[in-house]
This record gives structure tokens, C-alpha cells and sequence, in this order.
């Protein structure tokens, strides 16, 4: 079994589908975990170096200076998207083997590299529409697990909020689950 640190997540969805699968795995994000499980608190980039060493790297960084829905912004926060494309550029040049960065449609595939697949929430078992693009070393790609009718976009509807990002940024169990089993079968 792996040693997987989970990167920007505060929801603990991946680390405990992980967990669930065998692996020692950790959730890490400025932020305290929601679940109270097995969390770093503090900087990714902090505990990949002094935390690991580490099989599996699974990376969420913020999109909010990253995603096409915000591209609005883009030219009044160009210190703070430069920012966000540094810290993906670190994430994927961590010193571990397996690295998977997920994040929505956005900036890193024309300023870093074109994704190696964009996946669908209705692949493995939600009936709604968000793609979300992933960028993988030494992984293969996701096979879908659970293919459904319905093409809801549940979170591009969402009511605005103080707590809207939350709901977007949070990864839906049958995606950690097939992360968790086929990335982890790589292990």
C-alpha cells in the first residue's frame, strides 16, 4: 500500500477514499479539515518536503485565478493568476513519482500544458455536468466507473454565497473512489 498526501483539500473526500482502499494517505490545505480525519494543516508545498516522502501526490489547487468562469477577472488579478501558475508549476515538478493535479477548465493548459484527460462527474455516478481537466504523471487515465443519465449542472447553478466555493471545489465521492482504486492500484 502507498503513502498518498492529498494537496489543497480540506474535505478529506480523497483521503478517505484512499483510506478506504489501504493507504496511508493524508489531506493537506491552509484550511483544518472538515472531517476532522488524518490532516496537515498548512502549506502543500511544505508538507511534500517535509511531511513525505510520498508515493501519490493528488493536487487540487485553488481555481479562482485559474478557471475559464473567472476569466472576467483575469486582467485586473495578472499578479495573482502568475502566483497560482507558479505553485501548479511546483506541484507538478514534486519530487514523487505519481502526481495527479486536478482543476477545471482554465489557464494551466495554455500557459502549462494541454491536460492528459478531462473527466465528467456523470462517469462515475453523478448525474451532472463540471469537467474537470487532470494533469497526471505516471498514472494512467481514469477509466469511468458508473456512467448515468442526467446532465445536471448542479454547481453552475449554485446560488452565490460566502460558502459557494466550497461547494464547487469539493470532489464528489465517485470520482475519489475511482482515484483511490485505480491510481492506487498503480501503487
Amino acid at each position: 500500500m502507498g503513502r498518498i498526501l492529498v494537496a489543497c483539500e480540506f474535505s478529506g473526500a480523497v483521503r478517505r477514499a484512499f483510506r478506504k482502499a489501504g493507504h496511508e494517505a493524508w489531506s493537506c490545505d491552509l484550511l483544518p479539515a472538515e472531517d476532522g480525519g488524518e490532516h496537515l494543516t498548512g502549506d502543500a508545498l511544505d508538507a511534500i518536503r517535509c511531511d513525505g516522502p510520498w508515493d501519490l501526490l493528488v493536487c487540487h489547487p485553488p481555481c479562482t485565478h485559474l478557471a475559464v468562469s473567472g476569466a472576467r477577472w483575469f486582467a485586473h488579478r495578472q499578479r495573482e493568476q502568475a502566483e497560482a501558475l507558479t505553485f501548479v508549476r511546483a506541484l507538478l515538478a514534486a519530487p514523487v513519482r505519481h502526481i495527479a493535479l486536478e482543476n477545471p477548465v482554465g489557464v494551466i493548459s495554455s500557459r502549462i500544458r494541454r491536460p492528459d484527460q478531462v473527466i465528467q462527474p456523470w462517469q462515475f455516478g453523478h448525474g451532472e455536468i463540471k469537467a474537470t481537466c487532470l494533469w497526471l504523471k505516471n498514472l494512467p487515465e481514469l477509466t469511468p466507473t458508473d456512467i448515468v443519465a442526467g446532465r445536471n449542472p448542479r454547481v453552475h447553478y449554485a446560488s452565490p454565497g460566502p460558502e459557494r466555493w466550497k461547494e464547487r471545489s469539493r470532489t464528489l465521492h465517485g470520482i475519489a473512489g475511482a482515484m483511490a482504486g485505480q491510481w492506487g492500484a498503480v501503487l
